[in-house]
């Protein structure tokens, strides 16, 4: 028996995964990367001449079940204009009955490999932009539910998107109405059910673990779905906000911050939802707050911190009053004489 050369097995694989875009307006270039249910694809838009991003499912994922969750993937991301947020241009089958939807081509590098060479103030300012589009998520009633540092991308230009939207929960009357949010008694939209017939039953039953270990919030870990809201994005903007903590950022040492960024991790990422901050605003506020010098509402500050934290913050101020004092005791010890 002969065995084939592994560049040539290599070669196989890739010709099986490459995605059938005959008759499409597309162009297979390049394989960007891969994940549980799809690959993305760096492909040419033949009629508007430009480069775009194929998400598409992999043969070995191509379940009404996945194929479900992808469309419900561009159908939320179709809903959430914002320029923190990948742009979707196009959905649909392929005619090797793939589902794909097409998005803007980003280029850049994720969090955990940019944030690494920045000092501690502009990882901080970063993490406020993060909180910007996920505010704006919330806002419309999506939950992203798989929040880390390699689902942020930074754009050469210093734009910050939030990627990866598979996992999106939808809470409240937002018109984007799935599967997994509807029972299957209710009336619902013709997409919804469309989509609903298509897939079969999607739902994300209770005890479903649906998530990224370290990221995940305990009502995540433990099957909850009923309980998730938006305090469970504020477990794991909690989580991306300690990573960036470190010193580089994903090093296993960690710095010794103040006391006053410590305290706001823990509070973002307290085991109990009611204990967390409420919104990803008021979470960003407080790092914002941090920033300028002001007390942050996670931690109470004893008289010798708020003393130094004034002093610090008004250096200026502070040198000058002693400045004045000094030439003061100079005029008095000089007069007496």
């Amino acid at each position: 028996m002969k065995f084939l050369p592994d560049h040539v097995v290599a070669r196989l694989q890739s010709g099986m995964q490459t995605p059938d875009l005959s008759g499409t307006r597309y162009r297979a270039l390049e394989l960007l990367g891969q994940g549980g249910m799809g690959a993305v694809w760096l492909a040419q838009d033949s009629i508007l001449q430009r480069p775009v991003a194929l998400k598409v499912l992999t043969a070995e994922n191509s379940s009404a079940d996945l194929a479900a969750r992808l469309m419900q993937e561009a159908v939320v991301l179709a809903r959430l204009e914002h320029p923190g947020i990948v742009p979707v241009h196009d959905a649909g089958t392929l005619p090797d009955g793939r589902t794909f939807y097409c998005m803007k081509h980003v280029e850049g590098q994720t969090l955990d490999r940019y944030a690494g060479r920045l000092p501690l103030r502009e990882r901080l300012r970063l993490f406020q932009r993060i909180a910007e589009p996920l505010a704006f998520a919330h806002s419309r009633g999506i939950i992203h539910r798989d929040l880390k540092p390699a689902n942020v991308m930074v754009g050469f230009f210093g734009e910050v998107l939030i990627m990866d939207w598979g996992l999106a929960k939808v809470i409240g009357n937002t018109g984007v109405t799935t599967p997994e949010d509807s029972p299957p008694n209710d009336r619902v939209s013709p997409a919804a059910d469309k989509m609903a017939r298509i897939s079969g039953n999607t739902a994300t039953a209770h005890g479903t673990i649906l998530g990224t270990p370290g990221y995940m919030a305990p009502e995540q870990e433990h099957g909850e779905v009923n309980l998730i809201d938006q305090r469970t994005d504020v477990f794991a903007l909690g989580s991306i906000l300690k990573h960036l903590l470190q010193e580089p950022p994903g090093s296993p040492r960690v710095e010794a911050y103040s006391r006053p960024l410590q305290a706001i991790c823990a509070k973002a990422m307290a085991p109990e939802m009611s204990a967390r901050y409420s919104s990803v605003q008021e979470l960003a506020s407080d790092v914002g707050k941090y920033l300028d010098g002001m007390p942050v509402s996670a931690y109470r500050e004893n008289i010798f911190e708020r003393t130094a934290r004034l002093v610090s913050h008004n250096r200026v101020a502070v040198v000058l009053v002693l400045a004045y004092l000094f030439m003061r005791l100079l005029f008095i010890l000089f007069s007496r004489h």
